[in-house]
């Protein structure tokens, strides 16, 4: 017994150096929101902890504030940029916290906290075509009431803020019916004069390029929304060298130099991660003139070959088709035996049929959202439940047609041969149902292709990757790099069940 006490010591140290040896190997995981500032600060972030010797990983584009929040708080992220009008509005739910003292002190008891303000304020504002505005005498917010028939353009995320349109029309005596718009789009939209008022970010690089008017907030309505970084209480400990690091990050960007990063991404075209390493390096510290994309591509044919052929095609098409695989396999071996099971049983098979036409018809980032809260991370996991969920319709449903098909008569000549019903099922129903099942497969499969690129927004990868990224930057060529894939896969899809099903003809042809 006495010999067992050192050997019990020795064991639980060493396991305490592995968690610790673990603890240390674990990266460093930054985040980021869908829009071009953000992706750009994320990358500096991550940059600057990998060159003080942190493993770091990037995850990019995880939607609005509420995704990216929950990220940070289930762990799934460490750190990522805000800005502290939207974390007192929207995190904290107390406007009067405007100090990183008093965000701190909100914070704590979620286990979070902000610090290393970067140094430049990213503010909502609204703006217009500056032509137009000067037509209509339009200067301020205020200017905007006496003309109700403009057409607003206004980000979905804007929309439903508490710092957002429905405090903004009440502060001014606004009457206009907003419609929702992707913020990158909204650009284009106001461009093409579809719409005649967008919300914008005050250091957005498309305000000057496009020529539109940011108007005042002559009644003092938005807040300061200074950029900072917001983590987990935990970072400083996990990562010292890394959280030592970022500390020199504090008052670095310029307003204007953030206009120049967000400008050399969407009219320039360059990577994220080479804007990142161009500043750190000592660049982008004004706000130089940045020449516009379109000038210097060859057509947008070559553009689009260019983004269809890069680098991360073949990990996302892999990441892309283990999302389809995983989901359309789980949904296959979920309704196929309930089908079997429930065929026999009228009531219990509508009931199943009704719930799962249901889940067909939640929006897939609703459901996205509601999987995040109810499992507490973001990735490939509630991707994955989400895929599955749409995935068992096809398949439940073609299920129970298929065994309906099946005559009476074979059923009774199986049963007079003593077959019993799991051996009747297995030789005689099954087989000839199996076309129909296989049809449902196909059309899950289908299904799920298309709607794995939605699992970009929650940061589970694929080659929706490239959509979100297109989106934020208004890129077409980029979102149709990523769209045109998709649809190969969809074709490849619909080849290899023909292939299947003619195969299946054959075999029951030669019996």
């Amino acid at each position: 017994m006495k010999r067992a006490y050192p050997l019990l010591v020795a064991a639980l140290s060493a396991w305490c150096l592995l968690l610790s040896a673990w603890a240390q190997a674990e990266p460093l995981r930054v985040g980021s929101k869908r829009f071009t500032e953000s992706y750009i600060l994320a990358e500096i972030v991550a940059q600057t902890a990998r060159a003080a010797g942190t493993t770091a990983e990037v995850r990019q584009g995880l939607g609005n504030t509420a995704i990216v929040y929950e990220a940070l708080k289930s762990g799934q992220i460490d750190v990522y940029a805000e800005y502290t009008g939207t974390i007192a509005q929207e995190i904290v739910k107390d406007p009067a916290h405007t100090s990183l003292q008093d965000l701190n002190r909100a914070l704590a008891p979620l286990g979070l906290a902000v610090g290393v303000p970067l140094g430049f304020n990213d503010g909502y504002a609204l703006a217009m075509r500056r032509d137009m505005a000067g037509k209509l005498g339009i200067r301020s917010l205020s200017d905007l009431a006496r003309h109700p028939t403009l057409r607003y353009g206004l980000s979905n995320e804007f929309v439903g803020r508490a710092d957002g349109w429905k405090g903004l029309a009440q502060r001014y005596g606004l009457q206009a019916q907003p419609q929702g718009l992707d913020h990158g789009l909204a650009y284009e939209a106001i461009a093409q004069q579809h719409i005649d008022v967008m919300d914008i970010y005050t250091t957005d690089a498309k305000i000057d390029h496009l020529g539109l008017l940011v108007l005042e907030d002559d009644r003092q309505y938005f807040p300061r929304y200074d950029a900072v970084l917001l983590y987990r209480q935990d970072l400083p400990q996990k990562h010292p060298a890394a959280w030592a690091a970022l500390q020199p990050l504090a008052g670095r960007i310029s307003e204007a130099g953030m206009i120049h990063m967000n400008a050399q991404a969407e009219l320039q075209g360059q990577g994220f991660a080479a804007i990142a390493q161009q500043f750190l390096a000592g660049g982008a510290k004004g706000a130089a003139p940045v020449a516009d994309k379109a000038g210097s591509r060859s057509g947008f044919a070559a553009q689009l070959w260019q983004r269809l052929v890069a680098d991360d095609l073949w990990r996302l098409t892999g990441q892309h088709l283990l999302l389809v695989l995983i989901s359309v396999g789980a949904a296959a071996l979920i309704a196929v035996p309930a089908g079997i099971a429930l065929f026999p049983h009228t009531r219990l098979r509508a009931l199943a049929l009704g719930a799962a036409g249901v889940m067909q018809t939640i929006p897939s980032l609703a459901l996205l959202a509601v999987l995040i809260a109810a499992l507490g991370m973001i990735g490939r996991i509630p991707a994955l439940v989400a895929l599955t969920a749409y995935s068992i319709l096809p398949i439940l449903s073609n299920t129970c047609a298929g065994l309906a098909e099946v005559s009476p008569g074979l059923r009774h000549a199986g049963s007079a041969l003593g077959m019993t019903h799991p051996q009747r099922m297995r030789w005689v129903e099954l087989p000839i149902a199996m076309p129909t099942v296989i049809a449902g497969i196909r059309t899950a499969c289908a299904i799920a292709i298309g709607t794995a690129t939605i699992a970009a927004f929650i940061g589970a990868g694929g080659l929706g990757e490239r959509i979100v990224t297109g989106l934020a930057l208004n890129d077409s060529a980029l979102m149709l790099a990523g769209a045109l894939p998709a649809a190969v896969l969809a074709l490849l899809s619909e080849l290899f069940f023909e292939l299947w099903e003619r195969y299946l003809r054959r075999q029951r042809m030669r019996r």
